[in-house]
């Protein structure tokens, strides 16, 4: 017990010193005596914590034990607070910042004692991470845009208030619609549209069209190809270079796919994810042969994505989601397993993650986990085959040939792997 509690303790004082760290290096350049508290104070503040959680484990009253470290938690806020009301007024500065860090410190120095030693130091760590991204936070602030704060509120609103209250239970027939279910794969996909709108964001234009087509390929390949289609048959850059970028946006959204098989249902993802792996880095390498001279030319990209995503667009998303999951459960019901099939090409020309989500749902009963798969991977050679229509159609056969070949390829390399998989 004596040495649960000195370890315990031991935390206890590391959350303060870690704490300490940052604080006295921020603070290092002021004299001795003209700062509140640095590396000594916090780690001792951490320490006090410990000590306080102690004494009220000793009591062994919960009662008791919590009016303990009340108290030592008000008496503890009153003294730092004096002393750095002092130092502001003195600087004539503003901040509460190094308060609520004291405050912060106390309390996970003493949850390490009475509650869980692990989860106390990730506290511990989460608040240096929070301290030490101030310029970070700051400049962010300055930088960012309306259209980009909204969409983080929603995403996180989505997150974090809708999503627990959506009922984690499956209505209507054909296997029924899990809404819980659909709004999270909602939630994730407007996730990696604000991680590609951030990327193009990051990077700019100006890293070239396979940097931010990649990147555009985290949110649709299909509109990446019609528009580099566009800028072909414009003659705006290179054709071979204007291919590549279609293909490398098209391998992006094979590994997509494959990270939301394997989220989805990884049953399925055994059968599925080894072709898109193969596919993706088929695809890369392709990019590279077709790509590889025009890379030195430094060709800027006039490609910017949209706003991440708005919520009107997240809902359409949703209902998509959950009409094709209804769709193919029927056919698959009518019709059996080719009628799941046939359904899962269909969708495919348009779209793969909502025929990836059915597929993934699918396969917990109403299909074999490699039919589900099989059926994935249709749609993927289906939505690759209308992208190299469509390019053609748009851009011409010079660029549509070398796209031909760069997303054709790919799909059947993987396809190659699919029967030793069912074996």
């Amino acid at each position: 017990m004596e040495i649960e509690l000195l370890q315990s303790l031991a935390v206890a004082t590391g959350i303060g010193l870690l704490v300490g760290v940052e604080r006295g290096w921020r603070e290092r350049k002021a004299g001795a005596g003209m700062r509140t508290a640095g590396i000594r104070t916090f780690t001792l503040s951490g320490m006090l914590g410990g000590i306080f959680g102690a004494i009220a484990e000793v009591l062994g009253d919960p009662v008791g034990g919590g009016i303990v470290l009340a108290i030592g938690f008000v008496t503890f806020a009153a003294i730092f607070a004096t002393y750095r009301l002092r130092e502001i007024e003195h600087d004539k500065t503003f901040g509460a910042t190094t308060v609520i860090a004291a405050l912060a410190t106390f309390a996970a120095g003493a949850y390490a004692v009475v509650g869980d030693e692990v989860a106390a130091a990730a506290i511990g760590v989460a608040i240096v991470i929070v301290l030490a991204a101030r310029e970070a936070t700051h400049d962010w602030l300055k930088r960012i845009t309306w259209p980009e704060l909204r969409a983080a509120i929603v995403l996180a609103a989505m997150t974090f208030l809708a999503l627990p209250v959506i009922p984690d239970e499956s209505y209507g027939p054909f296997g029924g619609v899990n809404f819980r279910q659909v709004w999270l794969l909602a939630v994730i996909l407007a996730a990696v549209s604000f991680v590609g709108y951030a990327a193009v964001k990051r990077f700019g234009a100006g890293q070239g069209l396979l940097v931010a087509s990649a990147a555009g390929g985290l949110v649709s390949s299909t509109a990446v190809n019609v528009m580099l289609a566009r800028r072909a048959a414009a003659g705006e850059a290179h054709v071979r270079l204007l291919a590549a970028s279609s293909i490398v946006a098209s391998g992006v959204s094979h590994l997509r796919t494959a990270g939301l098989i394997i989220f989805l249902n990884p049953a399925v993802a055994l059968y599925a994810v080894g072709p898109l792996l193969v596919a993706a880095a088929a695809a890369t390498a392709i990019a590279y042969w077709f790509g590889r001279d025009q890379l030195s030319a430094r060709a800027k990209s006039a490609f910017t994505l949209r706003n991440p995503f708005s919520l009107r667009e997240v809902l359409a998303l949703a209902a998509l989601l959950a009409v094709v999951k209804f769709g193919t459960g029927a056919a698959s019901e009518f019709f059996g397993l080719a009628g799941a099939l046939v359904a899962a090409v269909i969708a495919g020309l348009a779209d793969t993650d909502s025929i990836t989500y059915s597929m993934a749902e699918l396969g917990r009963g109403a299909l074999a986990s490699p039919v589900a798969a099989v059926g994935v991977l249709l749609a993927v050679a289906a939505n690759t085959a209308f992208k190299i229509g469509s390019g053609w159609a748009l851009g011409g056969s010079a660029f549509g040939l070398p796209l031909a070949l760069g997303l054709a390829v790919p799909v059947l390399a993987g396809a190659a792997l699919v029967p030793f998989l069912l074996v």
